[in-house]
């Protein structure tokens, strides 16, 4: 599958939107439902078997995806800002939850993945965070990337997974 060239054209994300996808232990899409296929213009036989990868928005920074993976390899659940890269080209903002679903023998099953709508506060502020992590991924490498981002949650008292769902979830919530 060819990758679209990105364009600025923002599709909306309704706050009653549930976009959700499974995949397996290699990250690759088992499972889309109709709100995935009609926001990101894919066909559903485009999607499965493919990695999730195929969705990532250069905007987004590799650490982003390192930090998600390390911690949803062990089992912890991860609430992260995704830019994804839909089939015209154009972008959609999501707060995903990923998680690993078990077997009821503990075994792996797959990983699932909700996305909720972004405020456009959240989109502003990680956003700013993001193109920061990703310019020094750019100029320094994705070391240098991966060491700013931890330095961001250790700044931000975020010491493990479950303090950066809760930051993450916060950040997302309307200020007045």
């Amino acid at each position: 599958m060819t990758r679209p060239q990105p364009t600025d054209a923002e599709h909306e994300v309704k706050s009653v939107d549930l976009i959700v996808s499974k995949s397996d232990i290699e990250g690759n899409i088992t499972y889309v439902n109709p709100i995935f296929i009609k926001i990101s213009g894919y066909s559903q036989a485009s999607l499965l078997e493919k990695p999730h990868a195929i969705l990532r928005h250069p905007d987004m920074p590799k650490a982003v995806f390192k930090y998600l993976w390390e911690n949803i390899k062990e089992g912890r659940d991860v609430v992260a800002f995704v830019k994804n890269l839909c089939a015209d080209g154009g972008y959609y903002w999501v707060l995903a939850t990923v998680k690993m679903a078990k077997n009821p023998d503990g075994s792996f099953r797959n990983y699932m993945s909700t996305r909720r709508s972004v405020t456009d506060t959240a989109k502003n502020q990680i956003g700013v965070l993001y193109k920061s992590l990703l310019e020094i991924e750019k100029n320094e490498g994705e070391k240098a990337s991966w060491e700013a981002f931890n330095n961001f949650l250790s700044q931000n008292g975020i010491h493990d997974s479950e303090t950066f769902n809760t930051f993450m979830k916060n950040l997302n919530k309307e200020t007045v």
